[in-house]
């Protein structure tokens, strides 16, 4: 049976979160350390629940690395998960609904059906200076 969450670690350091579809823990649950650039979580709530309303202030933040979040659609893809060395750490197959924030290191994917895929990461986009192939 495939886990709802799976942290890829080696070392101590995260590589990527897995985070299934299936995942359906009542209330609010962040996954990523709070050191992270981006903050994961997944948020399940019952119907009638409120937010109170609210906005986010300003906050100076300095960002050294690039941490991207995959939240497939619709499809599948194959993804490759690299440490820092370019050694191979995990293969994963991500479906309709999973998702994953890719960390640290480096990555690979190929699609295995039709994708649509909803990517988010910081910005701005660095273009050349922002990827390095390997």
């Amino acid at each position: 049976m495939t886990r709802r969450c799976e942290k890829i670690e080696q070392g101590g350091q995260v590589f990527a979160i897995v985070i299934r579809r299936s995942f359906a823990k009542p209330g609010v649950h962040f996954f990523t350390p709070g050191e992270f650039s981006q903050q994961l979580g997944m948020l399940v709530h019952a119907k009638g629940k409120v937010v109170d309303r609210h906005r986010h202030k300003p906050v100076r933040r300095e960002i050294l690395r690039t941490q991207e979040v995959l939240i497939i659609l619709s499809g599948k893809i194959k993804i490759q998960i690299y440490d820092d060395e370019g050694s191979l750490l995990r293969t994963l197959i991500l479906k309709e609904g999973d998702s994953i924030l890719l960390a640290t290191g480096g990555h690979r994917v190929e699609v295995l059906e039709k994708a649509k895929i909803l990517e988010v990461k910081q910005g701005p986009y660095a273009g050349f200076e922002d990827k390095e192939y390997f």
